[in-house]
């Protein structure tokens, strides 16, 4: 069985961005923005995972597209904390470059699927 590359990599992003929440709201008090991106960045995995089961293609490009939309987000949250000197930058570029990879690839398939 071939593997399905969107769902592993939003599964270990997802595991990613549960790692660097414990590190923000724990050991630097950091509450709002941590909690945004924990929502934002396990939602594309959670997504990814309904759309394997859409009842129909129109319900897959939506799940999908919730997906792409959870990673646009991500992605800014991954911004605004490493501008407001939250997660430096070895952190940033690690978090930033996953997270553009799976927009990347989430973009294709939603374009893919619409055709």
């Amino acid at each position: 069985m071939k593997e399905n590359v969107i769902k592993t990599k939003s599964f270990n992003f997802a595991v990613d961005i549960v790692m660097l929440y414990k590190e923000l709201a724990y050991k630097q008090k950091e509450y709002v923005m941590s909690r945004q991106l924990l929502k934002s960045g396990t939602s594309i995995g959670a997504n990814v995972r309904e759309a394997e089961f859409a009842q129909s293609k129109p319900d897959f490009i939506n799940k999908m597209s919730i997906s792409l939309k959870e990673a646009n987000e991500t992605v800014y949250w991954i911004d605004l904390l490493h501008a407001t000197e939250f997660i430096d930058n070895n952190t940033f570029n690690k978090y930033k470059i996953k997270a553009e990879e799976i927009l990347k690839l989430l973009v294709s398939i939603v374009k893919t699927s619409k055709q």
